[in-house]
């Protein structure tokens, strides 16, 4: 696996400046299978990253879209991907930091030459928050909707394509194949991550198996089945660990990411949503997670790029 960033291989880089350095790079990822990190941050605007966002390429074509939290849009477009070639955006959580950009993608999907279907998974309700059926007639109803001027996505009318929703059920945690086209599936399954109903994906392409964890604090054991030896875990690495109580119940500390990439045999584990106060701790927690996990572990930027 390699990844590049600005251009250039990042094996020469140190992991401190890769982590401290986000800059992003202007360029698609140009492997017949690879993933692109499009943000690699949280919801703290102040770390210089965009929140949360990974697409699937394959064959030169961004396919499915993992999260549209803030800044997607803006990296969406620097990777080249295009709108019209995605055949699923999957959401983990209704956090805004995971789908604040996806009106605003939606919208652009207006200026492109699409006219199929584009197939949007995300989570069942619960609490606080709306299921993602109940969360797309919040922004599109055309009588209530904040966007009701784009009603048209709910049943494809007014020149805009239409996004039928899949909602999955968080509890009990289930894996359930909710993406399958001739060229990848996506298994869903629900995880931990305090009151909010989430999700983890599986994407399994050409052989290769990426597990994405959302936020998650990684106590579900149905997980680490579901990803046994993913060749790639994108774990969400928010957290230091001295983490207070509410925090550890909404993330994983770095020696529960040891310990899940260990149990679940993962090839190679990536750090993404990183946030200051993780990693101000980089070191430690890389310590941390290496105690228990003696594969590579690798530090996200946004527009990294990574392949077989």
């Amino acid at each position: 696996m390699s990844f590049t960033v600005l251009g250039r291989a990042c094996f020469a880089l140190p992991v401190f400046a890769i982590a401290l350095s986000p800059i992003p790079a202007v360029a698609t990822c140009a492997a017949p299978i690879a993933v692109q990190v499009l943000g690699s941050g949280g919801p703290d605007a102040n770390d210089a990253r965009a929140s949360a966002g990974y697409a699937l390429w394959i064959d030169g074509h961004a396919r499915l879209l993992v999260d549209a939290g803030g800044g997607i849009f803006l990296r969406f477009g620097e990777a080249k991907a295009k709108f019209e070639s995605l055949d699923a955006i999957a959401i983990t959580h209704l956090h805004a930091d995971h789908v604040a950009d996806l009106v605003a993608l939606l919208k652009s999907g207006f200026f492109s030459d699409r006219t199929r279907a584009l197939a949007l998974i995300g989570p069942s309700g619960g609490g606080a928050f709306p299921g993602m059926g109940e969360y797309m007639q919040a922004l599109f109803d055309p009588n209530h909707g904040a966007y009701r001027y784009l009603s048209g996505y709910l049943d494809g009318s007014g020149g805009l394509v239409k996004v039928p929703v899949t909602e999955v059920k968080t509890q009990p945690p289930t894996a359930e194949v909710v993406v399958k086209t001739a060229q990848f599936q996506v298994t869903s399954i629900g995880v931990t991550h305090g009151p909010v109903p989430a999700l983890a994906f599986l994407v399994e392409a050409g052989g290769h198996r990426i597990a994405f964890s959302g936020d998650q604090s990684g106590d579900n054991p149905a997980f680490a089945s579901l990803i046994k030896g993913a060749d790639i875990l994108i774990m969400d690495h928010a957290v230091p660990e001295a983490a207070d109580e509410v925090a550890g119940k909404l993330h994983a500390r770095p020696s529960e990411i040891g310990k899940l990439a260990a149990s679940a045999g993962v090839g190679k584990v990536v750090l993404s949503h990183n946030m200051a106060r993780s990693l101000t701790h980089l070191d430690e927690n890389l310590a941390l997670i290496r105690k228990d996990y003696k594969g590579p572990v690798i530090v996200a930027a946004d527009l990294m790029c990574l392949d077989f």
